[in-house]
């Protein structure tokens, strides 16, 4: 159906970050008007860097859009897209233009977002328009969890044990969608201009399928092949032990109710303490990016505004090229450019060195995730970055440096995962490849490494780099005091 082929005023659903078709609440709510449905999305670049999104996630919006549309398309119908400048304006235009009667969203948590959500729907009910709003991204929306006090959580344990006494929904059982969608004129995905110019992008299909099936598949094989071992295998970075789910939930392809309640129909062992509970540290990210907005940009803690940062672009791009000379460091920057993910233990040293050693901002570190992560989420990267900074809610003490040698002999003790990423030093023997500048040019040699030349010396003195670390630390604490 179409605007040419009926006159019944359509109901809007205005796709954002909840591109599926199942268990979706406002697609449900909206087939159950009896009205056509118009699918919609309206993409404003502008939006996408308030949110945080680079590159990467740009790249795989784009397969997402196009799979959502060939999904409605084998129903009948069409995704609407439109490019914009100013949605709330061009939502209006679209609901007078179609003759609407009403819109139904499923909610976002960024503060843009919000801003953006209820002056819309302010001027949707003046006019008269229905307009309903849903929670389908979150096992928890945040307005309805607080402590005692009745305020936000700031650490992560009491808000998951807080979080675990509510019930978690069902997903919703998805409707008879046949024929249910008008197949309205629109832009074509590649309108939105959405992949780069220079195809550096395309190596990232070698590595993700970001459609709805890909989806159900990656969940499939992490059900019944790694979900059991989890809690042993999650921070080993050479094996496919978690379940890099991330992008998939980033843009609501699979929602975490749909995953919640697949690991618990297979029954997965200690789910609820390993997997679910990671699930849950996702909610206590938007939890604290909701209620405490500022933090998107500056420090949770507003003193740590006040850091005595080393600010140096020149180290910092060392650091983004994976050219550090410490191999764990550089191992996990390569793989996230070759891939747009990194394993999350790394992500954890890699932070460390960046802010603690190297004595960068962190809003440096979470600019360049945000570029390249395919599973680029602002509420997520913000806590992880000021966790490692020590300047977020439940985060390590600043005072907490890991040592990436440590790190890298205890998580990749045979050097599996440098030797996949960095190929020059494959030929170093055994738990060597860690620490290559303590070999002998003779050791060296044999595997054809001349450093400084094949693989850099390191970028900074690891006992210089914490002692740095530890006087910044003590000059910011004389200036709190």
């Amino acid at each position: 159906m179409s605007k040419t082929t009926t006159n019944t005023p359509p109901a809007i659903v205005w796709f954002r970050r909840d591109l599926r078709l199942a268990d979706n609440p406002a697609l449900a709510a909206a087939v159950a008007t009896g009205a056509p449905v118009l699918a919609l999305f309206l993409h404003d670049a502008a939006e996408l860097e308030k949110s945080g999104e680079g590159g990467a996630s740009r790249w795989w919006l784009h397969q997402a859009l196009r799979d959502l549309g060939d999904q409605i398309k084998q129903l009948g119908g069409a995704l609407h897209l439109k490019t914009t400048t100013d949605v709330e304006s061009d939502l209006l235009e679209l609901v007078r233009e179609h003759n609407a009667c009403g819109v139904f969203w499923n909610r976002r948590y960024e503060p843009h977002g919000v801003a953006t959500d209820t002056a819309i729907k302010s001027a949707l009910q003046k006019a008269g328009i229905t307009a309903k709003s849903f929670g389908a991204s979150l096992i928890h929306e945040p307005t309805d969890i607080a402590n005692q006090s009745g305020k936000p959580f700031q650490v992560f344990t009491p808000f998951w044990k807080h979080c675990i006494t509510h019930e978690v929904g069902q997903p919703l059982t998805m409707p008879d969608l046949k024929d249910k969608f008008a197949n309205s004129p629109a832009q074509d995905i590649d309108d939105l201009a959405l992949l780069p110019t220079i195809p550096w992008h395309e190596k990232l299909a070698d590595h993700w399928n970001p459609t709805r099936q890909g989806g159900e598949e990656r969940l499939a094989q992490f059900t019944e092949n790694a979900a059991a071992d989890y809690s042993d295998q999650r921070d080993i970075p050479s094996i496919d032990g978690t379940s890099k789910l991330s992008p998939w939930l980033h843009f609501g392809q699979i929602s975490v109710r749909e995953i919640i309640h697949q690991l618990r129909t297979a029954k997965v062992k200690d789910v609820e303490k390993s997997v679910i509970r990671q699930l849950y540290w996702r909610d206590f990210a938007h939890h604290l990016m909701f209620h405490f907005p500022h933090s998107i940009t500056r420090s949770l803690k507003e003193e740590y505004d006040q850091f005595p940062w080393s600010a140096d672009d020149e180290l910092a791009e060392r650091w983004r090229r994976g050219k550090t000379g410490y191999p764990i460091i550089d191992a996990a920057l390569r793989q996230l450019w070759e891939t747009g993910w990194m394993h999350n233990r790394v992500r954890m040293i890699v932070g460390s060195l960046l802010v603690k050693h190297m004595l960068q901002p962190w809003q440096t570190g979470a600019e360049w995730f945000a570029d390249t992560l395919v599973d680029a989420d602002l509420a997520n990267n913000i806590m992880g970055w000021q966790w490692v900074a020590g300047s977020g809610a439940d985060a390590a003490p600043y005072f907490r440096i890991f040592n990436p040698v440590t790190q890298a002999h205890r998580f990749d003790p045979d050097g599996d995962y440098v030797r996949k990423y960095l190929p020059e030093l494959a030929k170093l023997p055994g738990k060597s490849i860690h620490e290559p500048w303590n070999l002998s040019k003779a050791e060296l040699e044999k595997a054809g490494i001349t450093l400084g030349k094949d693989y850099p010396f390191p970028i900074v003195d690891l006992a210089g780099g914490r002692k740095q670390a530890l006087d910044a630390y003590e000059e910011f604490k004389n200036r709190k005091g």
